[in-house]
């Protein structure tokens, strides 16, 4: 059988641990890619010599030539500056939409038929530039950021209510930053209600640190931003697709409609399979948790605004 062929873009910590999990796992042959010419190759060599130590066996490939890229199924970009003590999301915005406009004509030049994958931040924002730049449907360019943040907060709950991480089951909503949107009322540990186990302020303040999850670890390393978690979630998005696993995740897509909201890339649940995103799988939100995903959305629509001039 023939195996897949992933790109990613950006051989920095994001990329070249996505890369280490995506080979662990066999899911595909993997090529690294980067400006900096010698670090996708170094890093690539590394990691092929681990495979027998580990006993996987595939292609890794590092280079500076978007050639080496041909033919991939999905392109990962996680290219772009990280963020710095004292800098939001949206302090990144031009410089990030610039680079992300540039990697994503190199990339569809030579795997017109791949599915995108956006890490580079402001998330939302930069999925939208891809999605304007490379032409492709709204199945074929989707977010990472649902995951990762969904992650974080299945994390805090396991810690706060004494349980395993296995157990707790939930999703956040909304654009990744600190507009995103918790779905507390859909959390259960084991199918039981979150609220039987913690107190509302409890929830509250694990709402509030999941928004601000990833400036947290950007405040802790001071020299860059988290990795782990972020290249765990890319590979998570990466096997549904290669396997067809038809797994319902938290994905920043193009809106056409539902909730109300066109044409702007909002987290929500998706279905990923060997075409992409392949369905929206709506809820029913309350009120507030419709107010708190319309914020979210004009969040994300004043970020747009500004990449298009009109802010």
């Amino acid at each position: 059988m023939k195996r897949s062929k992933v790109t990613i873009v950006g051989a920095g910590n994001v990329g070249a641990t996505a890369a280490h999990w995506i080979a662990s796992k066999e899911l595909a042959d993997v090529v690294l890619v980067d400006l900096v010419d010698g670090v996708p190759q170094g890093k690539a060599l590394d990691l092929s010599q681990s495979g027998p130590v580990e006993g996987f066996d595939l292609r890794i490939t590092g280079s500076s030539d978007y050639a080496a890229t041909e033919n991939s199924e999905i392109v990962v970009i996680t290219a772009g500056l990280p963020r710095k003590p004292g800098m939001s999301r949206d302090d990144l915005l031009k410089t990030n939409a610039k680079i992300v406009t540039e990697v994503t004509e190199k990339v569809v030049k030579y795997s017109p038929n791949c599915i995108l994958i956006v890490v580079s931040n402001p998330l939302d924002a930069m999925t939208y530039v891809a999605k304007k730049v490379s032409g492709f449907p709204r199945n074929r360019v989707i977010g990472m950021a649902g995951v990762l943040d969904t992650a974080r907060f299945k994390t805090f709950v396991a810690e706060a209510a004494g349980v395993s991480v296995e157990d707790v089951h939930g999703f956040v909503y909304g654009g990744h930053g600190d507009t995103m949107v918790p779905m507390t009322r859909y959390c259960s540990i084991a199918g039981v209600p979150l609220e039987r186990f913690l107190s509302k302020e409890k929830i509250q303040e694990i709402v509030t640190r999941t928004q601000n999850g990833g400036i947290e670890i950007v405040n802790f390393l001071k020299t860059g931003s988290a990795f782990y978690a972020p290249a765990s979630s890319v590979v998570a998005m990466v096997e549904s697709i290669v396997r067809d696993k038809k797994r319902i995740l938290p994905c920043a897509v193009e809106m056409n409609g539902e909730y109300g909201v066109k044409n702007l890339f909002v987290g929500v649940l998706a279905k990923l399979g060997t075409n992409g995103m392949e369905k929206v799988i709506e809820v029913d939100l309350n009120e507030t948790e419709r107010a708190a995903l319309m914020k979210s959305a004009d969040a994300v629509q004043g970020l747009v605004n500004v990449i298009e001039g009109k802010a």
